[in-house]
């Protein structure tokens, strides 16, 4: 289930961790983060920054794509639909 974030952004990071079989504080600690900020975006509280956003990514090997995503709300981006 993806959690919604602030700006339309929804996430997958906590599936992909239970996936994996880490707890909050492991993934935080092979991120270099505070349990805490992973808490958040698990929460859809905190958009984590484009280096750890890429660093989530690459730990379980799949696109910020696929782990990130903005939410379909029919409206045109940069003026593609």
């Amino acid at each position: 289930m993806a959690i919604r974030m602030s700006e339309n952004i929804l996430n997958t990071v906590k599936e992909y961790r239970k996936k994996a079989g880490l707890t909050q504080e492991g993934l935080a600690r092979v991120m270099g983060v505070s349990r805490q900020t992973i808490i958040s975006i698990e929460r859809g509280r905190y958009i984590p920054s484009l280096p750890l956003a890429l660093k989530l990514a690459g730990y379980f090997e799949c696109s910020t794509d696929d782990m990130f995503k903005l939410e379909d709300d029919g409206k045109r981006i940069g003026g593609l639909e």
